[in-house]
């Protein structure tokens, strides 16, 4: 070889060789854009902090009122299997107070077979869990008077002298038992345990006799069934703050229920054929939903997804589905019948409703409107409970829990 072409080609490999150098610290991360030298291990990036999670809304409540669980759903305690330690042994039944016989009958919902038939005052109308879930209390309108029963034993007790009791209902925080005394024309507040008169609260509309409260429980929203008019009622202050007529002549409001959300009351009026959506913090004119002839009772399902109706005149159930905000299913009694007042199942998968004018007791199936069961019973079959169920207190009427 030339020696000029020697030089050249050691002159060649010389300038591979510092290239490929320059490209192996390059790799190692030794670029300008990398000011750190070669033997330092690059900088790791800081971690990804998880988003904080956003705190529950807090809801103030009535002042010693057990605290709102989901603000989003009233109903959250309801859930199947959550019972609360106070119900650890109820035998599970149905118990029907029969308002032309003056008795309750107790079915055991499993067999659909009738276990004893209790003698109570005259014409009861509602059978009503306590507020501690302890007593259910048999309200004997025309008697004047409540009997205990004791859901352990199934035995009653010793009955309680109270005037017109009509429907009862519990305040949120335990302290009063609410009594609507229809024909009395007034919101009696007893003692919550001894049913002593605490406050009278006369009302200028006729025949008051449901009732539901409000998410925070600080007003509840009250049906006067025979003059066709809502109050709003001041729970703390035992005090009626709002009084409106519905926009319908002849309405007779019944059954009242709270929406999951607490943002709207349900009210079913007989006359109507449906039920009035009203707005309880607003209190302004309600709108009105088409169900069935005969509107009465008012049921939630246990996933809080579905409301069930009872229209007493025309033998159905519609179901209402609250995110739809509309009525996605009729379902029609087989051999007619009176749907009026009852409850769902521990398990949710139940709807039982007394038959108030055939003397029977309807099971049917929540998840396919099937009739499972229809069980004769006393005359005038009404506010029937189903109990225990899920829940941490009761406010009332045929099982509202929280």
């Amino acid at each position: 070889m030339h020696p000029l072409h020697a030089v050249r080609a050691r002159a060649a490999g010389a300038a591979l060789a510092t290239l490929a150098a320059l490209t192996s610290l390059a790799a190692c991360g030794g670029t300008s854009e990398s000011p750190h030298r070669a033997d330092e291990p690059a900088a790791s990036k800081a971690p990804v902090q998880p988003k904080p999670k956003p705190k529950p809304q807090e809801i103030d409540g009535l002042p010693g009122m057990p605290p709102v669980l989901d603000p989003s759903d009233v109903y959250a305690a309801d859930r199947p299997g959550k019972f609360s330690p106070v119900v650890k042994g109820f035998p599970s039944r149905v118990y029907v107070p029969n308002t032309n016989s003056n008795t309750v009958t107790v079915i055991d919902p499993k067999t659909y077979k009738i276990l004893r038939t209790i003698p109570v005052g005259v014409q009861p109308q509602h059978v009503v869990p306590s507020w501690d879930l302890k007593t259910l209390w048999v309200n004997n309108d025309r008697g004047n008077s409540l009997t205990p029963i004791d859901p352990k034993t199934g035995k009653a007790g010793k009955t309680v002298a109270v005037h017109d009791p009509y429907n009862l209902y519990f305040t949120p925080d335990g302290k009063y038992a609410v009594v609507m005394a229809s024909l009395d024309r007034e919101l009696v507040f007893r003692d919550a345990h001894t049913m002593k008169r605490k406050k009278t609260v006369p009302v200028s509309c006729y025949g008051v006799n449901h009732a539901d409260f409000s998410l925070d429980g600080r007003y509840f929203i009250v049906s006067c069934e025979f003059s066709g008019e809502l109050l709003k009622v001041d729970t703390a202050k035992m005090k009626v703050v709002a009084q409106e007529r519905l926009p319908l002549d002849g309405a007779m409001p019944q059954d009242v229920k709270v929406s999951p959300d607490g943002k709207r009351f349900y009210i079913a009026d007989m006359k109507a054929g449906g039920v009035w959506i009203l707005n309880g913090d607003t209190f302004r004119k309600p709108t009105f939903l088409t169900t069935g002839w005969g509107a009465h009772g008012l049921y939630v399902s246990r996933d809080s997804r579905v409301m069930y109706i009872s229209n007493r005149g025309e033998g159905t159930i519609s179901v209402f589905d609250f995110a739809k905000n509309k009525l996605t299913e009729k379902w029609r009694l087989p051999n007619g019948g009176s749907p009026d007042m009852g409850g769902v199942s521990a398990d949710g998968k139940v709807l039982w409703l007394s038959g108030r004018y055939n003397s029977e007791v309807y099971a049917i199936d929540t998840r396919t409107g099937r009739q499972l069961a229809r069980i004769k019973v006393g005359s005038g079959p009404h506010g029937l409970v189903v109990y225990p169920q899920p829940g941490r207190y009761s406010l009332g009427h045929t099982g509202i829990f929280r």
